[in-house]
């Protein structure tokens, strides 16, 4: 099937990402309104003083990311500040926005690729492909929804994850027992806070090793799995990209034996480190390995687990043999100099080489569709197929049942497989407004089941914090509390307000057919289930620069308080709006208010709902899991 208002674009050598389903009208030439310089392989755009230049997906700063560079480069770098250019994905699709003009831009380039988008000249846009092995896909519509229904009918529905999934799960790097975990149940059966999933971060595997459990501290486990079902309970493991050098160890000599590890250009498996120690990485992108990885999850779906979640796959490396040989011979040349302050900056710069090299990435490679190709030209690929590895691998040991899957590193295309989580932030105010911002570019990409690390990952959370992050996590499809080994123990049961606390979750419960419906709709009809207000607002120019307001599903508006010891927040309506303030699904107050301007209390245990003219919020009785929720038994507030 060929989409008629895209048009598609060659140069060079492209790759078959397996990022589009549909095919395009192919042109010969330039790009409609861009520049082209041969030499470099960088297409330019000039920008009205009124664009806006919406998408990219997972990335730092506003909706609007005109003037900053963005560059599409997976990486595993926790520090997520506003002067990162590049995050754990890649999702090359972004709409440039004049108001009443408007068209929509995907890259499709595994490798590299620079977004300078009004950072070196305020009204330039250029996109430079480090390899120019580009498909340049243009796409028209009358609207930025128009474009982006396009756009997803171009590389295919997105993920839909079981239903149980929709509920509230709860995280952290540090439970390293099965008792551990039964504790965090207790604690909210106790105090009747729902919970579906309890996730198992890298300690409950043997020594680091995928597919493997500890049976001292998880003895039983399948036992223990169902255990945990009879409580309501799905645990959701973690799977790590690494596989663990170790005689012995089944996954690994397999691997070794049948030649599905990259490789270096001499033909020896790359050695690299990450959480085991030394590692093979398999090759995702060599159709027979992606496979056989794959159905090594049978090993856990076969003890009762019905979700996974994939993790260091850009690939983090915290270094590779040869380039910490390296790093040690350059250190022992330190070792009898002085070093004045430009000698301790470059000594400082030789360790810090060590993880995450850009040198190291360019040492390994792909056996893709037939082709020897260098890691870094199809870098972006990796976490992409992983996950796809994953699901073809359920479709086939899993047939009649849907597997909750979501990963850290991503492309375009993966969203057919799984969903993401945005990495590893960390327990801060501005992460939370990263949060509301990101979501409507990765709802675009067609990344519609996604959502952040609530509370933060990293760092010390608080009780306020955490609470207004709820506030705003029960919007988000995958809604996950999890914390990093070292910070500030997070699970609700640990503050002071845990009625509250309750009270915001048995919202999100209640929420769920409102949540699901509009979810389904956003794949069923390749649509957003996010929106900036602007793509609805047309002829509001107000609603272009709002960007801590978003609309959720065709009903609803919220606007989240994110600022620290703030009791409300100024929002605009860009209608007439019956505002719904939450307490408890059962406990709230409804007003309707005017268009315009208006500062708007919203006390630490409230949550702000705008229902839109004509259109109306249902809402069920909260159970103890999703699936226990009443679709059916709803109560609605109108408008």
């Amino acid at each position: 099937m060929k989409i008629d208002n895209i048009r598609k674009y060659e140069f060079g050598n492209p790759y078959e990402t397996g990022a589009v389903v549909c095919d395009a009208e192919k042109m010969i030439g330039i790009p409609e309104g861009f520049g082209y310089d041969m030499e470099t392989g960088t297409f330019t755009y000039r920008l009205n003083e009124k664009d806006m230049v919406i998408g990219l997906g997972e990335t730092v700063r506003g909706i609007n990311k005109r003037g900053w560079i963005y560059i599409s480069n997976n990486a595993d770098d926790p520090v997520h500040d506003e002067n990162k250019t590049s995050l754990y994905a890649s999702q090359n699709f972004l709409i440039v926005d004049g108001g009443k003009d408007c068209f929509g831009v995907f890259i499709d380039n595994p490798g590299s690729v620079t977004f300078d988008i009004g950072y070196t000249d305020t009204n330039v846009m250029s996109i430079h492909p480090e390899y120019n092995d580009t498909t340049f896909y243009l796409i028209n519509g009358k609207s930025p929804l128009d474009i982006v229904r396009s756009f997803r009918t171009l590389v295919g529905k997105s993920y839909v994850p079981p239903m149980w999934a929709f509920g509230y799960g709860q995280s952290r790097w540090g439970y390293k027992t099965a008792d551990d975990i039964r504790e965090v149940a207790r604690r909210y059966k106790e105090l009747g806070i729902p919970l579906d999933m309890i996730y198992m971060d890298i300690d409950y595997m043997q020594d680091f090793k995928d597919f493997t459990v500890n049976p001292e501290r998880f003895p039983d486990f399948e036992n223990f799995v169902k255990e945990m079902k009879e409580e309501g309970i799905h645990l959701v493991p973690i799977i790590d990209a690494g596989v663990k050098i170790e005689d012995g160890y089944d996954v690994y000599e397999e691997g070794k034996e049948k030649g599905y590890f990259c490789k270096k250009e001499n033909g020896e498996d790359l050695v690299a480190a990450v959480w085991p120690g030394k590692v093979h990485f398999p090759d995702f992108l060599n159709d027979e390995a992606r496979k056989w990885f794959g159905d090594k999850y049978k090993v856990l779906t076969d003890a009762g687990i019905e979700g996974f979640w994939n993790d260091m796959n850009e690939p983090a490396i915290f270094y590779t043999e040869d380039h910490l040989k390296e790093v040690f011979a350059q250190v022992k040349e330190f070792e009898k100099k002085e070093l004045d302050i430009w000698g301790f900056f470059d000594f400082k710069d030789v360790v810090g080489s060590i993880a995450n090299n850009p040198e190291d990435y360019r040492r390994f490679y792909h056996d893709f569709n037939g082709r020897k190709v260098r890691h870094d030209r199809v870098h972006n690929l990796y976490g992409f197929y992983m996950t796809r590895s994953a699901s073809e691998a359920f479709e086939r040991i899993t047939p009649d049942k849907k597997i909750l899957m979501f990963s850290r590193a991503s492309y375009t295309g993966m969203h057919r497989y799984g969903g993401v989580w945005t990495g590893d932030n960390t327990s801060r105010w501005s992460h939370l407004l990263m949060n509301i911002q990101m979501m409507p570019a990765l709802s675009m990409n067609g990344f519609v089941f996604s959502g952040a690390d609530i509370g933060g990952f990293g760092g010390h959370t608080t009780e306020d914090l955490m609470m207004r992050w709820i506030a705003f996590g029960i919007f988000t499809p995958l809604f996950r509390n999890h914390s990093a080994l070292g910070t500030r123990d997070q699970e609700l049961y640990r503050f002071e307000r845990t009625g509250d606390f309750k009270n915001l979750i048995e919202l999100r419960y209640a929420l769920i057919p409102y949540i699901y419906s509009e979810f389904m709709k956003a794949v069923d009809e390749n649509g957003m289930y996010m929106k900036p207000l602007s793509f609805e607002y047309r002829e509001d120019d107000r609603c272009r620069e709002i960007e801590d307001q978003l609309l959720v599903g065709d009903s609803i508006m919220i606007a989240p308080v994110y600022e620290q010891n703030r009791t409300g927040r100024n929002v605009y309506l860009p209608e007439d709006m019956k505002l719904v303030r939450f307490r408890s699904y059962d406990d709230y107050d409804t007003e309707v208010l005017e268009k315009g301007d208006r500062y708007i209390k919203a006390e630490l245990n409230e949550v702000l709902v705008f229902i839109r003219p004509g259109k109306e919020l249902p809402l069920a009785k909260p159970a103890r899991q999703a699936e226990k929720v009443d679709m059916k038994d709803l109560k609605v507030i109108k408008f």
